[in-house]
């Protein structure tokens, strides 16, 4: 077992043929266990299971951050600045189309964080994000002083 608890998320995808090329190719995480209606994939240390869906999943929401307009529901991982750095610059160069370009958030504040997001091919939306100071990460303060 790892030295902390995984984190597994199921996720529903329109191809899974697409979302190998995704997840596997560019973003790179090692395919897992898979049968003809899903797959497991290694994403950082922890299981998510793209599972092939026949309808179309729940309307996107947005709320606004730092003066843009992110989807939700979202997930993705918090990475290592300069780990961030390197996929930034894979998923730049490979064309990704992104829904918030990567940029720096709350730039030379507290909770300073690099982020960037896209979909998937079935229109899932994920973040990848980092803290200059990670202890931010659950610090229960904003900017302002306001919780």
């Amino acid at each position: 077992m790892a030295d902390r608890p995984r984190f597994h998320l199921a996720f529903p995808v329109h191809s899974l043929e697409a979302a190998r090329e995704f997840y596997g190719e560019w973003l790179g995480c090692p395919e897992g266990r898979s049968n003809s209606h899903w797959i497991d994939f290694d994403l950082h240390g922890h299981q998510i299971v793209a599972h092939l869906a026949e309808s179309e999943g729940p309307e996107d929401h947005h709320n606004p951050v730092d003066g843009k307009s992110v989807p939700v529901p979202h997930f993705g991982l918090i990475l290592e600045w300069a780990d961030w750095e390197v996929l930034r610059d894979r998923l730049t160069g490979l064309g990704a189309d992104f829904i918030i370009e990567p940029y720096v958030r709350f730039k030379d504040q507290p909770g300073e964080q690099a982020t960037m997001f896209l979909r998937d091919p079935s229109g899932n939306a994920l973040e990848f994000k980092a803290f200059r100071d990670e202890v931010m990460v659950f610090a229960k303060r904003f900017n302002d002083g306001s919780v």
